[in-house]
């Protein structure tokens, strides 16, 4: 099939009969799978159903072990992502592979064949804004990608595929870090390019909401294995994640009532700087009470991040006090916050919150080493770190073939339980959980959620930090909508309004009947 002759609808990529194992793991078992010009298509399914290996199998990365592609109806051998370039395939991951300390133009054309040995800027910087013009992406092509918001971090990634000559486009987790209104503009943006018969969208996400809106088909992967194929017309959220998940599964939690007990953190006017050296924590004050879920409510970007790193001890505060049980600690290090009982979950679970090259043994020894029931004279006791690392795999339901796997060869729903389980095992008085479900399919959000259900009930004290406001609005005794580094204000759970509490994350004041 001539690519010249491709006309919406024709099936432009097949997949037929592909398996793939690991030790211990079959990712893919016996998948079909095609994709068709100028549709969206959703590959759906839990953390480690098998989406992210197929895509990668597509795109070069790994080799099936069988089965076979079809590329515009011809057989097709990727034996790296350089073939599949070569064929017109791009992919986005969902972690970024950019150079923060270049620029935009500069990390777009790294590599490609047409950079040649001398840059020209001038060229390449014509052909990206043409692609800019096209698919209506605003982006600064001299700034730094450090510089860049996550959604423009998501452009450039994106851009990197066009400029190589991208018809058929995989994205991997495309809107997991975006903020609403960075969603917003990248769906458009995909609209636009399916629109243009030979930018085929084969689209992995999370997000019930964003499949329903943009595809036209959905392919179901659970446990390695397609369990559905529909169109997207035909189905529901409560649907698809009942097919993902092979349960029913609860959207919205129901907030569990604890008796309140006494304020174990007080925050008085915290500020802070944030990686640029500019003030991004202005004068917060705030209060979490044992037996209490405290919700912080914002787009990326407003100060939450840095709030979660100062209290965690990893940033050091401009100014103000902190104090826990009464006692200042606002110079205290992080590891004497965690022997006070501050557990801390960050956002980034990958680069953070584990290291990816150790075995689940020795991430879960990261907060044991200096506990004298697992170590003793600065040896650890591997044999009861190992126990307690099959203790956690077990309650947890962590999809691990043993205690000895590595991290990284966790999906991000498995290595998000794992960091979950270290940090409550050691049953913290104050949990700080920075967006704990971010990237997470719905059933492993709805657990998360329970866990931190059960924490509150044992008379923890929670701040959870989030950018979905119905997650922040279902599990919150209160909420706090933030807005370039301060709080709007300080809303009773039962009385916070969505429509009230996203206006004051926008930064506007609501009038006084409105809360």
């Amino acid at each position: 099939m001539l690519l010249e002759s491709i006309k919406r609808g024709d099936t432009v990529l097949e997949a037929k009969g592909i398996t793939k194992r690991f030790p211990g793991v079959l990712a893919n078992d016996q998948i079909n799978f095609e994709i068709k010009a100028g549709e969206i298509h959703a590959i759906l399914g839990e953390n480690g159903a098998g989406k992210t290996t197929l895509m990668n199998i597509l795109f070069g990365l790994y080799q099936p072990d069988e089965g076979e592609i079809y590329l515009y109806g011809e057989k097709v051998n990727f034996k790296s992502p350089l073939d599949a370039i070569e064929h017109g395939i791009g992919m986005v991951h969902q972690n970024r592979k950019l150079i923060p300390a270049h620029s935009v133009i500069e990390n777009i054309i790294l590599g490609h064949p047409r950079a040649g040995n001398v840059l020209n800027l001038k060229r390449a910087g014509k052909e990206i804004t043409e692609l800019c013009d096209k698919y209506g992406f605003k982006i600064d092509l001299k700034a730094k990608v450090w510089q860049l918001s996550e959604g423009e971090k998501q452009v450039v990634e994106i851009l990197k595929a066009l400029y190589r000559g991208a018809k058929i486009l995989i994205l991997d987790e495309p809107t997991s870090a975006l903020a609403p209104p960075e969603t917003k503009r990248l769906l458009e943006s995909i609209q636009i390019m399916t629109n243009d018969e030979l930018a085929i969208v084969p689209f992995i996400t999370h997000k019930l909401p964003i499949v329903l809106e943009v595809s036209e088909r959905v392919t179901v992967l659970r446990r390695g294995k397609v369990t559905a194929r529909l169109e997207t017309k035909d189905t529901t959220e409560k649907s698809l994640a009942r097919e993902m998940v092979g349960r029913e599964v609860i959207f919205r939690m129901e907030r569990v009532e604890v008796e309140k007990g006494k304020p174990i953190l007080q925050v008085e006017n915290l500020s802070a700087l944030n990686d640029k050296g500019v003030l991004a924590l202005k004068g917060v004050s705030f209060s979490v009470h044992e037996g209490e879920i405290f919700g912080i409510a914002g787009v990326s970007g407003n100060g939450q991040q840095v709030l979660a790193e100062v209290l965690a001890g990893l940033r050091d505060a401009e100014g103000g006090t902190l104090l826990f049980d009464d006692i200042n600690i606002l110079h205290n290090s992080s590891l004497e916050r965690w022997l006070k009982g501050i557990g801390y979950i960050p956002s980034e679970r990958v680069d953070v919150g584990s290291i990816g090259d150790f075995s689940l043994v020795e991430n879960v020894a990261m907060n044991y080493y200096f506990d004298k029931k697992y170590a003793k004279g600065g040896v650890v006791d591997y044999k009861k770190i190992r126990k307690l690392t099959e203790e956690m795999i077990a309650e947890y339901d962590i999809a691990a073939p043993s205690p000895d796997t590595t991290a990284k060869s966790l999906s991000g729903g498995n290595l998000q339980k794992l960091i979950l389980a270290r940090v409550l095992s050691r049953k913290p008085r104050l949990l700080i959980a920075n967006l704990p479900t971010q990237g997470l399919d719905v059933g492993a959000s709805e657990f998360v959620q329970n866990k931190l259900m059960e924490a509150k009930k044992e008379r923890a004290g929670i701040l959870l930090i989030s950018e979905d406001l119905d997650e922040v609005l279902s599990l919150s005794d209160r909420v706090a909508p933030m807005y370039e580094g301060k709080f709007m204000g300080i809303i009773p759970g039962g009385e916070a309004r969505r429509e009230v509490v996203g206006a004051m994350m926008a930064g506007l004041k609501p009038k006084v009947d409105e809360i």
